[in-house]
């Protein structure tokens, strides 16, 4: 390929042409950066160097329309959203900017004139690194509808360098190392060495003889601003996510010290401020890690803030006379979760210590300023933070937040006395003498205008239960917003084959921006030929996950099995564990059965993925298990009875019609290693069944679920999040749901710790099969001891596996019987798309402009 792409590079000529869409004339562009934008030796020009000199060609493009969304916004002076989130689960961006720019095909056939194919130099980028799970891809999603609607928005992060961690999977199970995808650089970023902003943390507060307060002392960072296009879809409109890195000045490095041999206390404050943005989610068992975390969300608030009013001010100058009363009609403020909860104290320091304002006119200006989205009801997830901890770290936000709680406390005894007894878990400040904490969410709920959920059941909980006292005193306060995925990136570029057959029956393609048109393949979901055509896209999607599955896992799996897929970050009350015992009783089930009666199942592969939190034990050990049963039961030829060769691999992919003979009967159970925005591309559009099974009441939303529901996956699931609303859409008849109901959840776990509940046998035969070290000699004891008796910590079956195990294994039973009707299967498949059109980000994000943010389009001419 090298010498392909140098000879092919010589034939064309290195000339910019930043804004072209003639294939010959950017594949001129690209070799122009591959010479004048170097990064590498000269006389390389192999995929990776390829994709930079790609990469910066696209970017060209972005930047001109960048710059123009910038000029525009600044000219009109709309009011913008400024969306806060500690993660962005952003993937891969080179698909996706060509895709929203609509030049794919031009730029296909540039490369193709350099000697390179596209996908080949689309897979040498890496995930940007920059988020978790769910959180983190919906903000992402977000982002792309705000760009998309033309809405004046932008996304404020950090940039960590080494993210949340790389997961390897060895002999042990679960391994971390850190994330590399800024080993080289991101081509995508521009740094903004113009917009730098200091950040305080420790010192005092001193009084002035005015009265007013002014934070003191301490370490003080610098926040350097890295911004990133979101290009919108067939939009002129760019917006940025704004991501910031932590620095010390060179005057703070200190040269008596370093020449003295002391080096490092010499640069003791850089090491300080590399912390900040390393990691994702540091581990916080002990203070300094506590303080690292606390440093991190202050430092996005801190720095997001002061650019916030920085460009408010900017705005106003040389126009005439304004007020900060006009701050809340120019800005809106969207905290993701609780982790920039910071900003509502920050935003009062600077309105009051360094604006002039007083206390009453700066908390009108941040009341109507901020809104809140809470993402989870489980108790450990809603932060509290250590108060002397704080004081520490923060000393002048405390006092406001003590003022914020004195002031709450005043309001309930004067206007309702009738709260009084509740006062001990509604207000802000935990003065608990073993523990004292501030709490977050209700800091949150107390200040914000607006407190929404992220689907129908989840904010219902909200309102009955969480925050149910609150409502009684704002009623008006607390809205859903039902999730959403952006349709462009999860089917149009991640599913071309499927898109285009949908684009084809529709006779249009305005689905990709108005997904409720979706309703339209309703009509065809019985005709023979939109089936036919429908069964060998979702085939040609199989056969390209069974390739990739193949180069990552050295597993090779059947295309015609049912490809059954679990994915998302593995924790306890998400129910891997549901999964993985279902799958050991169907597999000890296959072992006692006949050849004979093996022919009449169904034959299955069990894909699992996600990465488990370092420090938390039980979701490790079920990582390690999924990894061990796949160890038996792939190399068991009882129930894999379809050939599988052993391959050479080399860096190609495989043709797969040498792999396989056709599989009559079996079960294969894969880890999918190192889950991430790029993996789950290529999972989802080749999934049939995808599990959705936390206990009811539990799960949030869930996104994953929209994913596989556009794609024409079915879903097994219970009544929680999101799959609550998607089975409404797509009909209950296809939806293979069971398990408890949210409201029945409390019952079942007081009626397990009376000892009532009675295990059904096939649960206990699983946990047995476990127990006789079928699967290896690692010691499941401690995780299958969390099934296992009534009460106690970590014991008690807490997230319901037992009581549901018997209705899962037979809503299973109606998938096998379910999928050997192809017809009726595929009849379900394109009902499940048809039915997703209200799962569009761009829905989401419209109700969120219009009835939290109250902004409007503000398209770039």
């Amino acid at each position: 390929m090298a010498e392909n792409g140098k000879s092919a590079t010589e034939k064309v000529p290195a000339v910019a042409n930043p804004l072209s869409e003639q294939p010959s004339e950017i594949a001129s562009n690209i070799n122009y950066h591959a010479q004048f934008s170097p990064h590498f030796s000269p006389f390389k020009f192999e995929p990776e160097q390829a994709f930079f000199a790609t990469a910066e060609s696209v970017r060209d493009r972005l930047v001109k329309q960048w710059n123009e969304t910038f000029v525009h916004y600044h000219k009109v002076d709309p009011k913008q959203t400024y969306y806060l989130s500690m993660e962005y689960l952003q993937g891969r961006a080179l698909t996706n900017a060509i895709g929203n720019l609509d030049i794919q095909n031009a730029y296909a056939e540039a490369l193709n004139k350099l000697g390179h194919e596209f996908e080949e130099i689309a897979e040498q980028e890496k995930d940007a690194a920059l988020g978790n799970g769910g959180l983190g891809r919906l903000a992402s999603c977000f982002l792309d509808s705000m760009a998309t609607l033309n809405l004046p928005a932008w996304g404020y992060g950090l940039r960590y360098k080494y993210g949340l961690f790389k997961q390897l999977i060895t002999k042990q199970g679960q391994e971390e190392i850190a994330e590399d995808w800024l080993e080289k650089f991101s081509p995508w970023e521009v740094v903004r060495h113009d917009i730098v902003f200091p950040v305080r943390f420790f010192g005092s507060v001193e009084i002035n003889p005015d009265g007013s307060r002014k934070w003191v002392g301490g370490e003080v960072v610098q926040a350097l601003a890295y911004d990133v296009p979101i290009p919108g879809y067939k939009t002129k409109n760019t917006i940025s996510l704004r991501l910031w890195e932590a620095k010390a000045r060179a005057e703070d490095f200190n040269l008596f010290q370093f020449n003295d041999g002391q080096y490092e206390s010499a640069a003791q404050l850089h090491s300080r401020a590399q912390q900040i943005c390393a990691v994702l989610y540091p581990g916080d068992a002990n203070e300094d890690g506590k303080l690292l975390r606390l440093k991190q969300q202050f430092f996005l608030c801190s720095a997001s803030l002061q650019d916030i009013i920085l460009r408010f001010k900017e705005r106003r100058s040389g126009k005439g006379s304004w007020k900060w009363s006009e701050f809340p009609s120019k800005v809106a403020l969207q905290l993701n979760d609780t982790h920039p909860t910071l900003a509502i104290p920050e935003l009062m320091r600077l309105l009051m210590d360094d604006e002039g304002l007083g206390w009453d006119e700066a908390w009108d200006v941040t009341t109507r300023t901020i809104a809140y989205t809470n993402h989870t009801v489980l108790p450990e997830a809603l932060e509290k933070w250590s108060q002397p901890v704080m004081w520490k770290l923060l000393p002048r936000h405390m006092e406001i937040i003590e003022e914020i709680d004195k002031r709450f406390l005043a309001m309930i005894n004067a206007t309702r006395p009738d709260l009084e007894h509740k006062l001990p878990t509604m207000r802000v400040l935990d003065h608990n003498p073993q523990k004292p904490v501030v709490r977050m969410a209700n800091l949150c709920v107390v200040s914000a205008h607006t407190v929404n959920g992220v689907a129908q059941l989840h904010s219902d909980i909200l309102k009955a239960e969480l925050f149910a006292d609150y409502v009684s005193i704002w009623p008006t306060k607390f809205q859903n917003k039902t999730n959403g995925i952006t349709p462009r990136r999860w089917l149009r570029f991640c599913s071309p084959e499927l898109s285009n057959i949908i684009t084809k029956w529709l006779k249009t393609d305005q689905w990709v921006t108005n997904l409720d048109l979706l309703s339209g393949l309703r009509e065809f979901a019985d005709n023979a030929d939109f089936q036919d055509e429908w069964a060998s896209a979702k085939m040609a999607n199989k056969q390209r996950l069974a390739q990739y599955i193949l180069r990552v896992t050295g597993e090779s799996i059947d295309p015609n099995s049912l490809f059954d897929i679990q994915v998302k970050r593995i924790h306890e009350y998400k129910r891997q564990l549901l999964n993985i015992l279902g799958a050991i009783y169907r597999y000890k089930k296959l072992k006692e059965m006949s050849p004979e009666q093996r022919k009449n199942t169904t034959s299955r592969t069990i894909m699992i993925g996600g990465k488990a939190f370092a420090t938390y034990t039980n979701a490790k050990r079920i990582v390690k298990l999924v990894n061990d049963v796949g160890a038996v039961v792939n190399n068991d030829p009882e129930v894999n009875s379809y050939l599988k060769k052993p391959i050479v691999l080399h860096n190609t992919f495989v043709s797969y019609a040498l792999l396989f003979s056709k599989a009559t009967s079996g079960i294969d159970v894969v880890f999918v290693p190192n889950y991430n925005v790029s993996v789950a591309e290529m999972l989802i559009p080749g999934s049939e069944l995808s599990q959705h099974i936390s206990t009811a009441g539990m799960e949030a939303s869930g996104t994953s679920n929209m994913k596989f529901a556009l794609n024409g996956c079915l879903i097994i699931g219970t009544l929680d999040g999101a799959n609550v609303e998607i089975r409404e859409e797509i009909g209950e008849e296809n939806f293979f749901l069971f398990g408890a109901r949210a409201d029945e959840v409390p019952q079942l776990r007081k009626d397990r710790e009376n000892g009532l509940f009675k295990p059904d046998p096939r649960f206990e035969e699983a946990k047995q099969f476990i127990r006789s070290g079928a699967f290896g000699s690692y010691d499941y004891n401690p995780l299958l001891d969390s099934l296992e008796g009534n009460s106690g910590y970590g014991r008690g079956d807490y997230f319901l596996v037992g009581h549901d195990f018997p209705d899962y294994m037979d809503a299973q039973a109606r998938v096998d019987e379910a999928y050997k009707d192809r017809k009726k299967w595929l009849k379900m498949s394109i009902l499940s798309t048809a039915g997703s059109g209200k799962f569009s980000s761009d829905r989401t994000i419209a109700q969120y402009a219009k009835e939290i943010w109250s902004i409007k389009e503000c398209r770039v001419p």
